[in-house]
């Protein structure tokens, strides 16, 4: 029985404690049942989190691209050398008002020089095992943290969700954001309103009928579909700032 107890209390070994879950879930065995659900699992949170990547690009003040490379490139990286069996490695709309004030201020490299300081705090952080200090931080300020990621989140949406047309680009800050929403209250768009209508009641149907399908996915496929044979040329979503940049010679 001594023995016993000593071996559950024995401190993990480096090795044990820093090899990847990846690795030790494949030493355990993996069977195609287990694929099945996290195939599922990631091209649900694809759907959620490239869209939203490229939000949160914008919202920052670089383009896209920079969101989905970010988006593709950090994820596969987090699922790999990750330390956790279920973990979701994606953007985080609560780095929108930090990204966005560090570009404004320094620029694309000094956003991409603050982002590999960042990974050197944490690798630190994880080899002097200072992490396990989180469990001192007070419960109501995860909740409050956490509340304030939904509305930066939603926030960070609503452009897309009514259509709305701003002269510049959009502000990182929630209330500048907000005020800048109102401005361009009148540039609604009813189309991008209908089909964020349809996929918000696919959703909601589909949770209280089918809670076991997917429906992340079947909304944005249904969706898009639809949307996909009169969707408007990508030049007439574009502020009018790009508009006097789209080809002459093709017809609108």
């Amino acid at each position: 029985m001594l023995t016993t107890s000593r071996l559950e209390a024995r401190e993990p070994t480096f090795y044990e404690l820093f090899t990847p879950k990846l690795v030790t879930v494949l030493h355990e065995g993996y069977g195609l049942q287990r694929f099945r659900a996290d195939a599922l699992a990631g091209l649900t949170v694809a759907i959620v989190a490239l869209p939203l990547s490229m939000a949160i690009a914008i919202a920052s003040g670089v383009t896209p691209d920079r969101g989905l490379y970010t988006a593709i490139v950090a994820g596969f990286i987090i699922s790999a050398l990750g330390g956790s069996r279920f973990q979701i490695g994606g953007p985080a709309g609560a780095f929108i008002v930090l990204v966005a004030a560090t570009v404004d201020r320094h620029g694309y490299d000094g956003l991409a020089l603050a982002t590999m300081m960042a990974g050197v705090i944490l690798m630190a952080i994880g080899f002097l095992r200072i992490g396990a200090y989180i469990k001192y931080i007070p419960h109501p300020v995860t909740i409050g943290f956490t509340a304030g990621i939904a509305v930066i989140i939603f926030a960070s949406q609503l452009r897309e969700l009514l259509g709305l047309r701003l002269p510049g680009k959009e502000p990182g800050p929630l209330l500048a954001k907000l005020a800048a929403f109102r401005d361009a209250a009148g540039t609604v768009n009813p189309a991008a309103v209908g089909v964020a209508a349809a996929t918000v009641a696919i959703i909601v149907g589909l949770r209280r009928a089918r809670p076991t399908w997917p429906g992340f996915l079947i909304a944005v496929a249904a969706t898009s579909t639809m949307n996909a044979p009169a969707g408007p040329p990508i030049w007439n979503r574009l502020p009018p700032s790009a508009e006097m940049k789209k080809p002459a010679t093709m017809a609108v």
